[in-house]
């Protein structure tokens, strides 16, 4: 791999760091690379929004050398949301910029006197003013930046009015609205007084034996085009699951209180393409192309939603108009905030209202009934500039709960709130959600796709049952590895690629000679390497767990009157894990099998 550039902006000083041979071989790239490097310095005393704390965007071994949807990097840190390991993935196309500009990853520390933007233009570094862009939402931004440096090609990584006033899941975007959503980086970003990175470059990307890695990557393309999961994606988006979801009980509504969503066609997948839907979108080199475009009758053409977005503005509300989730999904990203945790802690506060908890004078005036599409968006608004309720709010969900006394109705887990896909439907996201590195998440295993049948023996991920439980424990903790490998790769979790041709893709790009086995062993040992991290910053087996709603059985649709048995289901994980029981930690036998025994 390319050195990373460390960058200091107290001192607006610069260094290369050279990414240690051990540690490519280990970890890879990516998220458990990112792990490794910032293991020494992410601890329980570290202020994540501290001038200290690190903020690194780090790019895997594929990203850009268009293989099979692999434009993607990571942002990675110390969440302001959760206090523990931050992780977000992203694709787009500045990724694959920032590596033709000589760079493998970013490494900023330290925090600007005034607002200033980054410009690495073929491998030069400055800092420029940004007092022009700051308070400009995360598109203006970009347009603003790539007319100031007058380079075409230039890509942009930025943040909105959220992250520059510190809202805890404020996000990162670049592109049409590609986001490194969660965990909060983007205030982290904002305290740096570091409004946006620009990058530009023409190196070639090289890889090992590249004769034999496009014969690869080619073979691995064509089978994506005609992949049926690839399929659905391209002419539905990821939106395209919402009615199998709601079908199953896996769907939330009413904030994770009610089983079924009758409205659920008017917001979906195929609602959107028979309706709104004028184009689609992708990242560099992929050819699923799973972004939307959609135009809402007013000649404007806007990103649409996936399916958390309309998850989470959609049933989560119960608003069922999908064009008013097309405007709420549209209000994050210009902010630049995680539409799950915002749409989540605004779901809090109807379900508050509801219960009595939160008056109207609690917040601002506004009658927060469900479905009501104007209180949402002025919520919205207010989040991004912590104004009146806003402000609470901009703290997350549990921190809001825990204002009005109740901060056990908070749908989250370690201060990430839950994505949508309830475990009352797809009971394998019960250890998904309880045991994630970054709270509760949904991309560090998407392990409802198994759940609704998608094996993958060659790795020896099998089909349970979706309501089946302690037995099913190995099975996740064998994906939750696999995935560990995606966001290593870095390749998109939509990618349906067979395991052996990933083994083979990374042979041939990095000149190594793993089997499939290694690759597991890679994605174990980044995942039990963040597990260490968690700990020294305060993390307990007591944490892992799910809200009380989460545990309460649904009355109606297709999850009716089912609810995991959590602790029985994490007892088999653990012990799946070699992990003590009673720690619910790494047991000393499992570090020295993985060759973390001596980490430092």
């Amino acid at each position: 791999m390319q050195p990373i550039l460390k960058i200091n902006l107290t001192t607006q000083t610069t260094e290369e760091f050279i990414i240690p041979k051990e540690w490519e071989q280990n970890f890879l790239g990516g998220a458990s690379l990112a792990a490794r490097i910032l293991y020494p310095h992410l601890t329980r005393e570290l202020n994540p929004l501290s001038e200290e704390s690190p903020l690194l965007f780090l790019t895997g071994a594929l990203t850009g050398t268009n293989g099979p949807t692999t434009s993607r990097f990571v942002v990675c840190g110390k969440s302001p949301a959760t206090g523990l390991w931050a992780e977000s993935n992203v694709g787009g196309f500045w990724g694959p910029e920032l590596r033709k500009a000589g760079y493998d990853g970013l490494w900023v520390t330290g925090k600007s006197p005034k607002p200033v933007y980054v410009w690495v233009n073929e491998g030069k570094f400055e800092v420029r003013d940004a007092a022009q862009v700051w308070g400009l939402d995360l598109y203006e931004a970009q347009e603003k930046i790539r007319a100031e440096v007058q380079v075409k090609g230039a890509r942009v990584m930025v943040i909105g009015e959220a992250g520059e006033n510190g809202v805890l899941y404020a996000s990162i975007g670049c592109d049409h609205g590609r986001m490194a959503g969660r965990t909060g980086l983007g205030a982290v970003m904002g305290a740096k007084n570091l409004k946006a990175v620009a990058v530009y470059g023409k190196n070639k990307i090289e890889v090992a034996d590249m004769e034999k890695y496009s014969a690869l990557r080619s073979e691995a393309n064509r089978n994506l085009k005609h992949d049926n999961e690839a399929k659905i994606m391209h002419e539905l988006g990821t939106a395209g699951a919402a009615n199998y979801a709601e079908y199953m009980g896996a769907m939330p509504s009413k904030y994770y209180h009610q089983g079924a969503f009758p409205s659920a066609d008017n917001i979906s997948g195929s609602k959107m393409a028979e309706s709104i839907l004028v184009g689609k979108a992708a990242c560099q080199g992929c050819v699923i192309a799973c972004g939307r475009v959609v135009n809402l009758g007013d000649g404007v053409k806007r990103k649409g939603p996936e399916y958390e977005t309309i998850v989470g503005f959609g049933p989560n509300l119960l608003v069922d108009d999908l064009n008013e989730v097309v405007k709420l999904g549209e209000l994050c990203d210009r902010y630049g905030m995680d539409s799950i945790s915002a749409s989540n802690t605004i779901g809090l506060a109807f379900r508050l209202y509801e219960m009595g908890k939160v008056t109207k004078q609690d917040v601002d005036g506004l009658e927060l009934t469900w479905g009501n599409f104007s209180a949402a968006s002025a919520l919205l608004h207010k989040i991004a500039r912590r104004e009146g309720i806003g402000d609470l709010l901009a703290k997350g969900s549990r921190a809001f709960g825990a204002a009005f006394g109740v901060e056990d109705e908070a749908v989250q887990v370690n201060g990430l709130e839950v994505a949508g896909h309830d475990p009352r439907g797809v009971s394998g996201m019960a250890i998904s959600y309880a045991t994630s590195p970054r709270g509760a998440c949904h991309n560090q295993s998407d392990y409802f796709f198994v759940d609704w049948g998608h094996t993958y023996e060659s790795i020896g991920i099998e089909y349970f049952d979706r309501h089946a439980q302690a037995e099913k424990a190995a099975n996740v903790a064998k994906h939750q590895n696999w995935r560990a490998f995606f966001n290593s790769f870095v390749m998109c979790i939509f990618a349906n690629v067979d395991p052996q041709m990933q083994v083979d893709l990374v042979n041939a790009a990095c000149g190594f000679n793993w089997t499939i086995d290694d690759m597991m062993k890679c994605g174990e040992r980044g995942w039990n390497l963040k597990r260490l991290i968690n700990a020294r910053m305060g993390l307990t087996r007591a944490n892992d767990k799910l809200p009380k709603a989460l545990l309460e059985p649904y009355q109606e649709g297709g999850a009716a009157g089912f609810v995991p048995d959590v602790e029985a289901m994490l007892s088999a994980y653990y012990q799946a894990r070699g992990w003590d029981a009673e720690t619910g930690m790494p047991t000393r036998e499992k570090l020295i099998e993985l060759g973390l025994e001596n980490i430092q």
